[in-house]
């Protein structure tokens, strides 16, 4: 594989920590480095590949590899570093190193030496050079590489962790990243700009806080931690204690927010926290700045001045050229007169003038581009991109000082260079954030989450203006058609330039208070301990030592199967040279078992999934190395930077003889005992020891000891069972008492439960839930404490409750008890909703009744993680009722299109629209004119009838997904539209909207259909629309002006046209069907009019947004 030495990174200097030791102290060896020299004596005569003897650095086996005739090119030799042979089959095998290759010549310095990084795993097991040297320089006498024609390999290895061979934000650019929760960009690219606005910063570390505080709890110091990780720290920084501090959970990091709300919600929570310090004020110092709001009289002398503080100002985008432009329409004067006169105290109704000027600019001045807005024409949420553009330096006193108040310090610069372009990426319901900064005023760079690196003006400036992207589609595309950008500027921040030195200052470890920087340092250094021990975790094995104290400890309380959490027991860092004498004496020293008393047993993963002592541990000597000791198993940890693990049983001597039970090879058993004890408050599982037994040994035989081991009568009837596992059923059988062991094919480590055995009357009389071991343990498995609560309320107290319920429950099984719990009258009258794990919000559909089998599959419902929570609503039916009814919010509409009265209407699932429709008769207002008369069903979107419904239909094909749905009467000359040669047309009201840099005309009322006559024109069909509306002549006439709507635009139509020639040939009645309509263009004179009211579209769902908030 080749590999071409990588050009030499710009370091960026780093800031030093001063208690950093000086170099003069000797640093200790570094476990993870060293070199090999490989000699190749008669290297003229070698051909093929050929390898070096295996030899071992940082913990690994590694070979050199060499062409000495070339590899694939016969005019250079090729020269490899690989992973020894005899690992390379290894499970999981991953390893990280860089490398410098060296042919050793001997004229003084004439060594040749190239340097390289390489992951090695299973598929790349070495890495190198395929033209390391040109055959003429290798053999060419004066550079001395073939003396005695023998070559000289040196390598110098340095084994890393993964993540060190990748890109280095601190070396590339100087600044690091923020990782990301979920959704966090927004408030990463935030907390990047204010870091980069030095004076902020300063402020920041200035805050008061406690020695004693927990970051996670304090918001001053989780953010001086943040900061000062940044500032200091190698690699990116977590924010989840700053996250902690807001009072946030894992639902609050998934979901994505507004940066600008977060900024002032940031702010104020500083502000507070500011108050009575050194630092009060000083958001308001560097990003406050006051405006001027004016109302004057034209015709008398009065004028009304409000002065009001802002922190950022907001600015037009759409229907701006740039950003003078949009402060020319901020400062705009608005002429109050006619029926918008302004009242003015003491001289009654006046013509006025309105606007706004600014008093001052402050400092750090935050400029919020309004890319989104709602759409009433659209009746939704819209991102506009189109071009805007920002410059590097503007200057807020042209042209006069233009946009300055008549009390403004005009002597003062306005000049402002710009510091930061935070940028949005994507549309309405998404998209992500990252951020441009010039932090020393020169250099661009981008930081987007974990990465900071370097950009040119173009990229971080010009990029961002938005509007229409440079790349046009592949050819047989849409020819001159090009893609908007959605990656536009969103926030931008500049600083006066007078200014700049001090809002930029400088920011050191002394701004910061003392423990502040001892408890940082130290998670640094605990943080760099961490990371050592990772990157040297390969050198270590795990040893992991269970006894009998840990069943007895374990069993019946933290854990029900198999034996025994390795997590919580005994364990030994060892180096895997380490002998095993090592071993066995600090199991000495430390559990108090002298090394004569020791007996190890090696575990082993069954393939039934249960984990079980196999054999016992028989080293070969007692310097065996622990390296050498392999479970039975795949060792589970073979991760890099994850020690691999040695789980080893101790049997210990028995009590009554001092001395190890003697164990005969293939003859005797090791068994594990659980005693089920049913009776009692609270049934219990518990240890009752182990045992050497003959294999040939029967059940019933063991009877005696198991009385004694679990304290009962001599003449205790008993019960035992075989543990056989528990994945994903548990299995637990009833042995039979006379047959023995080897019959029931028991083999080492195998567990036996036994009980007392209770008769029928014997455990109801007892009040037994669970009779037998079997019963105990398989309710033990399944199951599951649920949390309830009202979907209505889902993330408050009330109304929340917990059930312990079982995983296999049926839908009917948790409705039950739930209902019972709540004292409904009827089982099934609830309907459960499950929850999002990573939102930890309702997902958007119910379970159906019959969705799921069990309530473990409810619980999963979905490809995240599971979780035990479940929503629920009370329904007026049981649910296989409710479900066969679907629910619609229909709205009725006159003649003249204007909407009566709104209905809520449940009907079957087999219903037909017809049938739904005389439903809807029914709801009717007694006056309304479609009482008596055929009525139709319609959906409308955007403004648009996207169907009309055959009243055929099966109401369960509409579902509950629709937009908006009107129902009317049928006009009398359209009774016939479903006849074949009758034709009909769709009709849309339009406007054209003036803050639109298209100029395209909307929709933006009721459209309507309308019966076409042969031949028809444009000028008949709008004088039969203005009839049937009653539009007065005045209202009407130079308005209401006829218009093609197509896909591609809107096209002007003349009165003499015939509607018919312009439409789509043979247009369906029913169903959806993309159509050319007729638009009639006219003033909105209700342009907030929507239908959110009635949409049924997810939108409650999709709306479930949780509230931004700071709590702490």
């Amino acid at each position: 594989m080749e590999v071409d030495p990588a050009p030499p990174a710009v370091a960026t200097p780093m800031e030093v920590d001063e208690n950093v030791a000086p170099a003069a102290i000797v640093a200790a060896p570094n476990p993870l480095s060293g070199e090999h020299v490989w000699e190749l004596p008669n290297f003229s005569s070698l051909s093929g590949k050929h390898l070096s003897e295996p030899f071992e650095i940082g913990g690994y086996s590694w070979q050199l590899m060499v062409y000495p005739q070339g590899n694939n090119r016969s005019d250079a030799m090729a020269l490899y570093l690989a992973v020894a042979e005899e690992e390379q089959a290894a499970f999981g095998l991953q390893r990280s190193a860089t490398f410098k290759l060296a042919l050793l010549s001997s004229v003084e310095g004439g060594d040749l030496a190239k340097e390289a990084s390489h992951i090695f795993t299973g598929r790349e097991t070495d890495w190198g050079f395929t033209t390391f040297i040109n055959f003429p320089d290798l053999r060419d006498p004066a550079r001395g590489f073939l003396a005695d024609d023998t070559l000289r390999v040196k390598v110098n290895v340095e084994v890393k962790p993964p993540e060190d061979v990748g890109y280095d934000s601190r070396k590339e650019t100087g600044f690091v990243g923020l990782k990301n929760q979920g959704a966090t960009c927004y408030m990463n690219s935030l907390l990047q700009t204010l870091f980069n606005i030095n004076a902020f910063r300063r402020a920041v570390y200035h805050m008061p806080t406690s020695e004693d505080s927990d970051p996670a709890s304090s918001m001053p110091l989780a953010l001086q931690s943040v900061f000062y990780k940044l500032q200091f720290t190698a690699g990116p920084v977590s924010t989840k204690d700053l996250t902690s501090s807001f009072g946030w959970d894992t639902a609050d990091a998934f979901q994505q927010h507004d940066v600008q709300e977060l900024e002032l919600i940031l702010y104020d929570a500083l502000e507070n926290k500011m108050k009575d310090t050194r630092v009060e004020g000083m958001i308001n110092k560097l990003f406050q700045g006051h405006k001027d709001n004016y109302v004057e009289c034209i015709d008398v002398d009065f004028k009304s001045t409000n002065k009001e503080p802002f922190i950022d100002v907001q600015l037009l985008v759409q229907g701006c050229k740039d950003i003078y432009a949009s402060f020319d329409k901020y400062c705009e004067v608005e002429t109050l007169d006619g029926d918008n006169k302004y009242q003015a105290e003491g001289h009654g109704l006046q013509d006025a003038k309105k606007g706004t000027l600014f008093d001052e600019f402050p400092p750090v001045l935050q400029l919020h581009l309004m890319r989104f807005s709602y759409d009433y024409m659209k009746d939704m949420m819209t991102k506009i991109n189109d071009r805007y553009e920002f410059y590097d330096v503007i200057d807020l006193g042209r042209d006069g000082g233009k946009y300055l108040s008549g009390s403004a310090d005009r002597s003062k610069c306005n000049r402002y260079k710009l510091l930061a372009v935070m940028v949005h990426s994507g549309g309405v319901h998404g998209g992500h954030y990252y951020a441009y900064i010039r932090p020393d005023g020169k250099q661009w760079l981008k930081f987007d989450d974990e990465r900071v690196e370097k950009a040119d003006d173009q990229k971080a400036v010009e990029a961002n203006w938005g509007g229409d992207g440079d790349d046009r589609p592949a050819a047989g595309g849409f020819g001159n058609f090009r893609l908007a950008r959605n990656a536009n500027a969103y926030m931008l921040v500049y600083v006066r330039e007078s200014e700049w030195d001090s809002v930029m200052c400088r920011v050191d470890k002394q701004d910061i208070s003392a423990h502040v920087r001892a408890r940082l340092q130290t998670e640094q250094e605990d943080k760099e301990k961490r990371k050592k021990e990772k990157a040297e975790a390969h050198l270590y094995s795990l040893v992991r030592v269970a006894t009998d104290a840990d069943l007895v400890t374990q069993i019946g309380t933290s854990r029900h199967f198999d034996l025994v959490d390795h997590e919580q027991v005994k364990t030994f860092k060892m180096s895997k040279k380490a002998p095993f004498s090592e071993l066995q004496r600090l199991v000495a020293e430390e559990m108090g078992v002298p090394v004569e008393q020791q007996r190890f047993w090696k575990w082993s993963q069954r393939q039934n999934g249960t984990y079980r002592p196999a054999s016992v541990l028989k080293p070969e000597g007692p310097d065996t190395p622990i390296s050498s000791i392999k479970e039975t198993a795949v060792n589970r940890n073979m991760r890099p930077g994850v020690m691999a693990t040695l789980n080893l049983f101790l049997e210990t001597p028995d009590a009554a003889t001092g001395q190890l039970p003697p164990l005969r090879p293939n003859l005797d058993l090791m068994l594990f005992f659980k005693q089920y004890c049913p009776t009692g408050e609270h049934p219990n599982l518990k240890y009752a020891g182990r045992a050497i037994v003959a294999k040939d040994t029967k059940v019933k035989e063991l009877f005696e000891d198991l009385r004694k081991r679990g304290g009962l009568e001599s003449k205790a009837a008993l019960e035992v069972y075989e543990e056989i596992k528990f994945e994903p059923n548990v299995m637990v059988e009833k042995m039979t008492a006379t047959q023995s062991l080897a019959a029931q094919q028991l083999e080492d480590g195998d567990i036996l439960v036994f009980q007392q055995q209770l008769k029928g009357s014997e455990a109801a009389a007892a009040g037994v839930q669970h009779a037998t071991a079997k019963e105990f343990m398989e309710w033990v498995r399944n199951r599951q404490l649920v949390t309830f609560r009202p979907l209505e309320d889902g993330q408050g107290d009330e109304g929340v409750l917990e059930l312990e319920l079982l995983k296999s429950d049926t839908y009917d099984n948790v409705s039950t008890a739930l209902a019972a719990k709540l004292g409904l009258d009827h089982p099934l009258k609830l309907r459960l909703t499950a929850q999002n794990p990573l939102t930890q919000m309702p997902r958007p559909h119910a379970i159906r009744h019959r969705q799921f089998d069990c309530l473990q599959d409810m619980l999963k419902a979905g490809p995240a993680a599971q979780s035990s929570t479940l929503y629920y609503e009370v329904i007026d039916l049981p649910l296989p009722e409710f479900e066969n009814l679907l629910s619609f919010k229909i709205a009725y509409h006159n003649s003249k299109l204007e909407e009566v009265s709104q209905h809520s209407l449940r009907i079957q699932r087999a219903a037909t629209v017809g049938d739904m429709l005389e439903e809807l008769r029914r709801l009717l207002p007694e006056d309304a004119e479609a009482k008596e008369k055929p009525l139709r069903l319609l959906e409308v979107y955007q403004w648009k009838i996207w169907q009309l419904f055959d009243p055929r239909l099966r109401v369960e094909s509409i579902g509950d997904n629709t937009w908006h749905l009107r129902v009317e009467a049928v006009p009398e000359d359209q009774a016939d539209l479903d006849q074949p040669g009758v034709q009909h047309v769709h009709c849309l009201q339009v406007t054209e909207d003036g803050s639109n840099s298209n100029q395209r005309p909307f929709a933006f009322s009721d459209p309507f259909i309308m019966r076409l006559a042969p031949e028809e024109t444009v000028g008949q069909l709008r004088d039969r629309v203005q009839r049937m509306l009653g539009i007065p002549d005045e209202e009407f006439e130079g308005s209401w002006k006829p218009v093609l709507c197509t896909f591609g635009g809107v096209e002007p139509l003349g009165d003499d046209v015939v509607v018919a020639s312009r439409l789509d040939a043979n247009p369906r009645l029913y169903g959806h069907q993309e159509r050319n309509c007729i638009g009639f263009v006219h003033d909105n004179k209700n342009p907030r009019r929507t239908h959110a009211h009635l949409n049924s579209r997810l939108a409650a769902w999709q709306g479930q947004e949780k509230q931004l908030r700071i709590r702490g």
